[in-house]
Parts: C-alpha cells; sequence; structure tokens
C-alpha cells in the first residue's frame, strides 16, 4: 500500500530522487522538491526577520527556531511517505547533537562571565581605565588591545560592551573619538576571536568539529594582529589628542573574584585536556569547569558574612513585596549566573544550526560546497566567505562549511576561520559586537559611519591573508 502511495505522490513531486530501498544510509535529493523551494524560504524570511530585530522589536530566535521545526516536519512527512522516517529522525539527532555540545560548551562559558561580572571584576576593569586620565589617542589603543586579548577567552558581544561602556564615558564631550574608538573595539574583537578556539563562535565549531587541532589556532595569531593594527595605525592619526576628564578610583572586586577568574582558566585547561589527550567533547571538560564554580558557590555562602535584614521584613512578607536589595541576605548562587544567560541568542544558535543542517540534509549544501570548492580555487572560496559574514551571521556561514566539508587542506581550514572570523568587521551588522555598539552608543556609532572606514578595515581583512600565507605556508 505504502508504494501505490508512493507512486501516486510522484505525480505531484517532481524531479524527486528517492533512495535505493536497500540504501537507507542515502538521502533523497530534494533540492528540486516542493520542500527544498519551501525550505529556502521559509529559512531566508526567518534570517530576514532575525537580522532586523532591531527594527521590529522581535527576538530573534522567534522565526529561528521556527523555521528549523517547519523545515524538518516537511522533510520529515516525505520520508515518512516513502517508509524512510527514521533516517530523518537520526539526521535530526544529528543535527540536535551538534547543538547540544556547542550550547552546554557555551552555557558554562557564560555563567563563569556572568559570575564574574556579579563579583565586579568587569566594573572594576572599566573604572580603573578611566581612572588614569589616559588622552584620547592612548584610551583609543588600550581599547582595542584589551578587545583584541580579552576576546580570545570572552565572547564578543561582552568584550565589546565593557569596552564601549569605558568608550563612552569617556569620549561622551567627543564625538569623533566615540565613533573611532567603536569602529576600533570592533575589528579588534572580531580579530581577537579568530585565533582562539574560545573567542568566537566561528573557532568554536571548527575545534569542535576536529578539523583544526587546538593548538594549531594560534598560528593565526600574527595575520589577527595585522587585521586589527592595520586599520588601528591609519586611524590612529584621526584621532584627536586630547585628555578627557578622570574619575576617581576603582572599587574593590567582591570576595571570590580572583579565584573565579583562576577558576576560568583552569576550566579552559580541562576542556582542552578533555578533547587532547581523552578524545571526549570539549563541553564535557567545561561542564566538569562548571563544578569548580560551584564549589566556590559552595564555599562563599557557607563562609560569608551574614548582613542583617531589614526588621520590616514581615510587612514585606505579608504583602507579598520583594525586599529591597540592600536589605537582602546577599548570597553567591551559581544557578542565578545560569539563569542570566543571553537565552535568546542560544535559541536562535539552535534555529541556525538546526535549520542549516535541515538544508544540508535536502542537497543544497551539496550543491553550494560543489559551485565554491569544486568550481572555484579554495582560496577566493575562502576570501567570498569571509566576505559573506559581513552580511551573514559568522556561526552561520561556518557551521554552512563546516556541514560542507570540502577536501581542503588544513592551511585553508585556518583561512576560511580567519576570514569568517574577521569578515564581520567589514559591516557594522557583520558582528554582534557592531550590532551591539549600535545600540549601545546610538546616534553616533552608525552603520553608515562605520561605513565610511570599510577601505581601511577591508586593507587589514587583506594583510591578515597575506600575513597566514607568508607566515602558515607549511600548512598549505
Amino acid at each position: 500500500m505504502q508504494r501505490t502511495l508512493l507512486a501516486i505522490s510522484l505525480i505531484f513531486l517532481p524531479l524527486l530522487a528517492w533512495a535505493d530501498a536497500d540504501a537507507n544510509q542515502v538521502a533523497l535529493n530534494l533540492t528540486r522538491h516542493w520542500v527544498g523551494y519551501l525550505s529556502i524560504a521559509i529559512f531566508a524570511l526567518a534570517y530576514m526577520l532575525a537580522m532586523t530585530e532591531e527594527i521590529t522589536e522581535l527576538n530573534k530566535s522567534k522565526p529561528m527556531v521556527l523555521a528549523a521545526s517547519l523545515i524538518w516536519a516537511f522533510i520529515a512527512s516525505i520520508y515518512v511517505q516513502g517508509g524512510m522516517g527514521e533516517q530523518a529522525g537520526r539526521a535530526f539527532r544529528a543535527c540536535l547533537e551538534s547543538y547540544a555540545e556547542l550550547f552546554l560548551f557555551i552555557m558554562v562559558s557564560m555563567a563563569y562571565l556572568n559570575a564574574m561580572e556579579s563579583r565586579g571584576v568587569f566594573d572594576n576593569l572599566r573604572v580603573w581605565l578611566l581612572s588614569k586620565g589616559f588622552s584620547y589617542r592612548k584610551l583609543f589603543w588600550i581599547t582595542g588591545v584589551m578587545s583584541f586579548f580579552m576576546s580570545s577567552v570572552c565572547n564578543n558581544l561582552t568584550t565589546a560592551l565593557l569596552m564601549g561602556a569605558v568608550i563612552v564615558a569617556m569620549g561622551k564631550h567627543n564625538k569623533r573619538f566615540m565613533t573611532m574608538a567603536c569602529i576600533n573595539v570592533v575589528v579588534a574583537t572580531n580579530a581577537g576571536g579568530s585565533f582562539s578556539p574560545f573567542g568566537d563562535i566561528t573557532t568554536l565549531l571548527v575545534w569542535q568539529s576536529g578539523v583544526v587541532p587546538f593548538v594549531d589556532f594560534y598560528s593565526l595569531f600574527i595575520p589577527a594582529v595585522v587585521n586589527f593594527a592595520l586599520p588601528a595605525a591609519v586611524m590612529h592619526f584621526w584621532i584627536p589628542n586630547e585628555h578627557p576628564a578622570a574619575v576617581g578610583k576603582a572599587p574593590k572586586m567582591k570576595r571570590g573574584a580572583l579565584t573565579m577568574m583562576v577558576l576560568f582558566l583552569l576550566t579552559i585547561i580541562t576542556a582542552v585536556s578533555f578533547e587532547n589527550f581523552l578524545d571526549l567533547p570539549p563541553a564535557a571538560g567545561m561542564l566538569a569547569g562548571l563544578t569548580y564554580l560551584k564549589f566556590l558557590g559552595y564555599y562563599l555562602q557557607k563562609t560569608e558574612d551574614k548582613q542583617k535584614v531589614s526588621d520590616f521584613a514581615h510587612v514585606y512578607k505579608l504583602f507579598n513585596v520583594e525586599l529591597p536589595l540592600a536589605n537582602q541576605n546577599q548570597r553567591f548562587d551559581v544557578f542565578k549566573n545560569v539563569a542570566n544567560l543571553e537565552w535568546d541568542t542560544l535559541l536562535f544558535f539552535y534555529g541556525v544550526m538546526v535549520s542549516v543542517g535541515g538544508l544540508s540534509f535536502i542537497g543544497y549544501l551539496t550543491m553550494a560546497s560543489d559551485v565554491l570548492y569544486v568550481g572555484m580555487d579554495p582560496t577566493i572560496a575562502n576570501i567570498v566567505v569571509g566576505i559573506l559574514s559581513a552580511f551573514i551571521d559568522n556561526g552561520t556561514i561556518m557551521f554552512a562549511v563546516l556541514t560542507m566539508h570540502p577536501e581542503i587542506s588544513q592551511g585553508q581550514w585556518l583561512l576560511v576561520t580567519l576570514t569568517a572570523g574577521v569578515g564581520g568587521s567589514l559591516l557594522a551588522i557583520g558582528s554582534a559586537a557592531g550590532v551591539g555598539l549600535m545600540g549601545q552608543v546610538k546616534g553616533v556609532y552608525t552603520f553608515s559611519a562605520h561605513l565610511k572606514w570599510m577601505p581601511v578595515i577591508l586593507l587589514g581583512y587583506a594583510g591578515s591573508i597575506a600575513a597566514h600565507f607568508l607566515l602558515n605556508s607549511h600548512y598549505f
């Protein structure tokens, strides 16, 4: 009966290539089928809505998660008709497993960053910078260099917003400095994240896929420096050589802050060791590292000085009103830091990864791979991928390339890691750092202001590629 229904359905499913009945592992080619066309349209519409989040005020995760669900529902409906539903289920679970590893890794990283923020680590750094009385030119370089190195361990958005707070505080009377310092921070943040497996979603995806060993990422350090330093050196001469007003002394960090920083470093070492020596996913090491933070939290709770609770606490309780913050017994809680994760971003990546996995299962990424890496020189293809990352989220681009899995040398894998990471600097909307700063420094750092300096940023992009070929030729 199923075969009869299948034969009838072929009337309405032109150009559908079914897999051989005995070859259950062979996926259907749905690229010219209505499901394929509809999936492309759904993904494009969802991505457009996600990219216009600032205008529509619609969280970017909503359209992307819906798109992922619809794409796989349509795919599964076709496979079920052919008695191949189990194969579609296995493919979906493979996408889910990839996302789960990424989610757990990022969850632990963000939990540590939120914990350090709650202990005053980042506020201390910001006020320390403001208290030194640096000139605008010095502050331009300091915020750039700090962004470069911080983004190698922190996520790009956190780094950019921290430096953005410094820039706004120091440059509120000098719009030129604010604009150019923001551009510099965006370039530095993206460059710094491109040479560390922990620095950016692109490098994290590449590392977790296993195509580039952990240590080899650091061969991109000098190309990343070139990408940041060339545009900064040119922009330096347009920065006003003046001094902003200084502020007071930096506040003390809360108890346990320094220990948290050490434990975060130990967590990174654990994740690397699990992957390199035990062949376990890095996420397993990160979860082990989360227990370090939990034990520290337990210690802080047991040894903290008990703050006096307001004598009127019973009145607040009677009217079901939360106690004022100053009158509460403030306790460090790891799970509060987990609750404060960027859940919209995490769910957005779920939608992207599962949607791209669906398009790959349909057959579109094989077609794209043939166009880019068979019909085109790999070097040109990887440079094009970097330019595309200025328009499309670099995590999406990188995951698509990894799903294609072209037969290229390790040097080319490093090249596409570099270009996809730093290509987002070409436009203000090309990275989370740029989008975040546009929201933080509204009316000063704008899309058009960034666009004026795109030729200079492009110089750094070309310079980093040249440096990679010059220094890492043995990888090709």
